[in-house]
Order: C-alpha cells, then sequence, then structure tokens
C-alpha cells in the first residue's frame, strides 16, 4: 500500500486530521501540507478513495514504522497450513504400509492435513478394490488422529484422500 504524502497528493481539497485526531476541516491541499510544514511533519494521505481525500498530519517515518510492526506481527499469529502427502501403492507390503501409516499419524499429530495418493500402474487398474482396502486400512489405524475430508475417489490412475487432523480445544 502506497500511501501519498506532502506534494504528491493530488486532490485539489482534502479533509485534514491533526497529529492528536482531531478533525480541522476540509482545506485547500497547500494550506494543509502549509500547516503540516509548520508543524515540521507530513501531510498524509490516509483515504484516498473518499471526496475529499482523507489526510492526516503525522511523522510519516514512524507511522510507517509502526504499520510495518503491525504488519509482522500479524504475519507471526498467521498459522501457515501445509499439505503433506503420503504415497501407496496397492500392492504394498505390511511393514511397508505401518511405515507410510506412521508418517501419516505424525504429520496429523503436527496438525498438517495429509493427502493419501495411492497409485496404480499398469494391470493394477484391473483391481481396484486393492486399492480401497489399504485405504480402509488407512482409514481404521490414523481414524483418532485425522478425519477423513471427502471419500477416496479415483482421478486418472490415482485414488486421492485428504484428511483432516482433529482439532482438540
Amino acid at each position: 500500500m502506497r500511501l501519498r504524502i506532502n506534494e504528491n497528493i493530488r486532490a485539489r481539497e482534502v479533509r485534514v486530521i491533526d497529529e492528536k485526531g482531531k478533525q480541522v476541516g476540509v482545506l485547500p491541499t497547500i494550506e494543509a501540507i502549509k500547516m503540516a510544514y509548520d508543524k515540521g511533519i507530513d501531510l498524509v494521505e490516509i483515504v484516498s478513495t473518499s471526496n475529499p481525500p482523507v489526510c492526516k498530519i503525522i511523522d510519516y517515518t514512524k507511522f510507517k514504522y509502526e504499520q510495518e510492526r503491525k504488519m509482522r506481527s500479524e504475519r507471526k499469529k498467521q498459522k501457515v497450513l501445509q499439505i503433506k502427502e503420503v504415497r501407496f501403492r496397492p500392492k504394498i507390503d505390511v511393514h511397508d504400509l505401518e511405515f507410510k501409516i506412521n508418517h501419516a499419524r505424525n504429520f496429523l499429530e503436527e496438525k498438517h492435513k495429509v493427502k493419501l495418493n495411492m497409485m496404480f500402474l499398469g494391470r493394477e487398474l484391473e483391481h481396484r478394490e486393492l486399492g480401497l482396502s489399504v485405504i480402509a486400512k488407512i482409514r481404521e489405524r490414523i481414524s483418532d488422529l485425522g478425519v477423513f475430508e471427502n471419500e477416496p475417489r479415483f482421478e486418472g490412475n490415482k485414488i486421492n484422500v485428504l484428511v483432516n487432523p482433529i482439532m482438540k480445544k
């Protein structure tokens, strides 16, 4: 967000708010800039869409610093959602399946979404029920940590399922 300051303000008249937050009124831009210079600070256009634009007499560098700090603190509060992917094949061995399920469980414990991706190659497409049975085993093993967002569905030669972590308060 780029703000106009001092001579960069284009409007003929502006609504002026002084440094204490009190409304001065609608003044010609040149007069408002002169008022700001007399106080040793800047005239900053806060709301450019209103008619006339709203300008505030403030120290621009201090204002910019405070806005930056506010944005930084808001970014810290945000939780970045990550989707972790775990890939399977329909003819997966028991130990390999347990290993992959443990990975999915760890991701769910860390409150990440997990995308389960079952890939079929060649003749494996003829036996889709094998893939669905593996997905059912996975659902059974991770049901305490996650909820399936949707039912397993085929997309080409894959079955994709998204698992949301259970949020406990």
